[in-house]
């Protein structure tokens, strides 16, 4: 159990209503603000906060058998990933084949092409087609669980603390002091991942979901964390930072990044220039070009400073997604972007383009997209260089 987060629960309801009291009162003098409190999306956000709690109980357990290098069925989550792979790569070069024969038939001058032989053909290419959208996506799918679930396990806290290579550390100040910071650096490039490669995103896309913005919104997590491929924060215990202390400095950042979750807070003065604040963290879910993977701290606003992706809040915030998904429903705000993610990898038809719409930023999957629109309805002639280029 996350006990710090647990324990705090009753101070998550004390601060919320108090936030919401403070806006309703506010909203009576100026109107209403993206900070307010609606009930569907506060509901959404405190069910995913509960869910955050919840899954983690039970996902080892579901998880252990099928995860490579400690549970029994592992090699076989392995090799089915691997087979369905090798047969989609079959089905591929069948299409490409079938594909382009129907095109040689269409071009023969001849009139004596064998339509039996041309409906066989078109047959062929959809059902490979077909076993090349389940394959792809049965492939990436077993390969994410394999690959993320053997770097969890073989990352634990326990097994590199055994391996450190420095000694324990102990509980003094030094010791809280390289736990509580080096989880924060961590925390930054880990984050920044999240927003800058594609299947991190739609396990964080969720906390971004939501068009308001209070304290509330500190409780919409993730759920999917298990299947996360995260720079080990377990790695503190190589240099001698006990596995219970990393766990503790994760319960704390979290702790901390609660309160900076409102716009009640304006700026913090000299704060501002090393602290993540409610200011900082308000640009970092905009949807202003400006704000777009920007202020990735947690705790620390200086490693977006010492790495080029710190954004002052300079004008009024937009909150939420660049396409917002316009739904209440937990499931569908937790499983949205993996829906659109494995619906690229099944209509795609080669290996470089679904491992980009899974491995790269999810700006390219939009901007795809949109370059795939145009090419729907424009002329051959027009489309034909900018997908080959893509491809």
């Amino acid at each position: 159990m996350k006990k710090l987060e647990v324990l705090a629960i009753p101070m998550y309801f004390a601060t919320m209503g108090a936030e919401y009291l403070h806006h309703r009162s506010r909203a009576r003098v100026v109107g209403e603000l993206p900070g307010d409190y609606e009930r569907r999306d506060t509901l959404t956000s405190l069910t995913m906060g509960t869910a955050s709690l919840v899954v983690p109980l039970f996902a080892p357990t579901l998880l252990a058998p099928i995860t490579p290098g400690k549970g029994r069925y592992g090699k076989a989550l392995v090799a089915g990933a691997v087979g369905a792979a090798a047969v989609t790569t079959v089905a591929d070069v069948v299409v490409r084949r079938g594909e382009a024969d129907l095109v040689a038939d269409l071009t023969d001058p001849a009139e004596s092409v064998d339509q039996a032989a041309r409906s066989t053909r078109r047959r062929r290419v959809r059902l490979a087609r077909k076993v090349s959208r389940v394959g792809s996506v049965a492939a990436v799918a077993a390969g994410g669980v394999a690959i993320t679930t053997a770097w969890g396990h073989a990352t634990r806290s326990g097994a590199l603390w055994r391996r450190r290579v420095v000694p324990d550390l102990g509980t003094g100040v030094l010791a809280w002091g390289v736990a509580l910071v080096g989880w924060d650096a961590l925390y930054y490039w880990n984050h920044r991942i999240w927003h800058e490669t594609r299947f991190m995103w739609a396990n964080h896309v969720m906390h971004h979901s939501s068009e308001r913005y209070n304290l509330s919104t500190a409780l919409r997590q993730s759920v999917t964390d298990p299947f996360l491929f995260l720079v080990p924060y377990s790695s503190l215990s190589l240099v001698g930072v006990r596995p219970e202390m990393v766990t503790a400095s994760r319960s704390l950042n979290l702790l901390y990044q609660y309160w900076v979750h409102t716009d009640v807070i304006d700026r913090m003065g000299p704060l501002e220039e090393v602290a993540n604040t409610p200011s900082h963290h308000r640009a970092h879910h905009g949807v202003n070009p400006q704000y777009i993977d920007r202020n990735h701290g947690g705790i620390l606003i200086i490693w977006d400073r010492l790495f080029g992706t710190f954004q002052r809040e300079n004008e009024t915030v937009v909150y939420g997604l660049t396409k917002n998904i316009n739904t209440f429903n937990p499931l569908r705000v937790a499983a949205h972007e993996y829906a659109e993610m494995f619906r690229d990898v099944a209509n795609s038809r080669t290996w470089r383009d679904r491992l980009s719409f899974v491995l790269r930023g999810p700006g390219w999957a939009y901007d795809r997209h949109r370059l795939d629109a145009g090419a729907d309805t424009a002329p051959p002639a027009v489309t034909a260089a900018p997908q080959t280029a893509i491809a």
